[in-house]
């Protein structure tokens, strides 16, 4: 359990990938703090964990709520004392149509959540990392966070806002002894890719428990010195194979 002891924050930790990451950081002993919107799946997420013998930390938060963002991490802080790490996954999709199609609601919606989400919260965690001088921040990304494609709208702009948020971060922070990575976890069969692609066919999809290896190694100090990094997980995990 290389992570026995740390602890950890992630967002959005109700669904998909984010309830694929609590469980594989809560198997590597990491203490726990999650948040999302929908407190009835949130609920069960934390009794699931309970039933193991954990004892997370766990609140309905709206990332893009600042007075939320503030009670959670005054939570958390009050309770664990420190941060090891911070995932900032919860992210919104929104509609799937032209840019010129958007009304102006609904994006502001989507950068809410998915760029100024992160701000908050990092920005809620940052200064307890830099005074122990040590911690790493995870943002989930997307590819259309590195190739805007047609009908992604305000999500693939959230994410290309995202990458200049870690790339600016990192750099800032990088003297404190804190990391700053993004990790993009590919095609995840989750509802949020469900909704992008409906008439998809979801056999192929990877299986979220299988990308979170990567977010344990970033979370680690098996990569110590690694910031500023844009991650590709399928990448990752194709080269892990290989060398294994």
């Amino acid at each position: 359990m290389i992570l026995r002891g740390k602890n950890v924050v992630i967002t959005g930790a109700s669904r998909g990938l984010g309830r694929a990451l609590v469980a594989r950081f809560a198997q590597e002993g990491a203490h726990l703090a999650f948040c999302s919107r929908t407190w009835n799946d949130l609920n069960r997420v934390a009794l699931e964990l309970s039933l193991q013998g954990h004892a997370p930390i766990f609140t309905s938060c709206d990332v893009a709520d600042a007075d939320q963002v503030a009670q959670f991490a005054e939570r958390v802080l009050s309770e664990f004392g420190s941060v090891d790490v911070l995932i900032n996954n919860a992210a919104l999709l929104g509609q799937r149509t032209g840019i010129a199609d958007w009304t102006l609601s609904a994006w502001e919606r989507v950068m809410s959540v998915n760029v100024h989400g992160p701000f908050l919260v990092t920005k809620a965690f940052l200064p307890a990392m830099i005074r122990q001088r040590s911690g790493s921040i995870i943002n989930v990304s997307s590819s259309v966070g590195k190739k805007g494609r047609s009908g992604w709208g305000a999500y693939a702009v959230s994410k290309f806002a995202l990458e200049g948020f870690t790339q600016t971060l990192a750099e800032e922070v990088r003297q404190f002894g804190v990391r700053v990575n993004s990790v993009n976890p590919g095609a995840l069969d989750t509802g949020m890719r469900h909704a992008a692609y409906p008439d998809e066919d979801r056999s192929g999809l990877t299986n979220p428990m299988d990308v979170t290896e990567v977010f344990v190694y970033l979370a680690s100090d098996r990569s110590r010195g690694i910031t500023g990094e844009y991650v590709d997980a399928q990448e990752y995990l194709k080269t892990n194979k290989e060398n294994s």
